[in-house]
């Protein structure tokens, strides 16, 4: 799974037949570095809101997420993170 942040909602009324029904919310990957991600779109099933910290799950597991193999998405929000606790000095993040 992937920690992100949601930046952003993403409107299309014309898309896939199978994505209708889904928000979508633009997301950036979460580093806890000075490395910069580029943003991506995630399907959300929980219900996240712009600012919020997020779980993230990827390729097939996104699937999964959905209980569907016949959509075209490669990313879900699947939780909403309450708190998170990181060692600062740690070196290897």
């Amino acid at each position: 799974m992937i920690i992100g942040k949601v930046i952003g909602n993403v409107w299309a009324t014309k898309k896939e037949d199978s994505l209708s029904g889904l928000k979508l919310m633009i997301v950036r990957r979460e580093n806890f570095c000075d490395r910069q991600d580029s943003p991506f779109v995630a399907v959300d099933v929980v219900g996240a809101g712009i600012g919020e910290q997020v779980l993230i799950t990827r390729g097939s597991s996104a699937h999964k997420a959905l209980g569907r193999t016949d959509i075209p998405i490669d990313a879900v929000i699947v939780g909403i993170i309450d708190s998170l606790e990181i060692e600062h000095d740690r070196k290897d993040i």
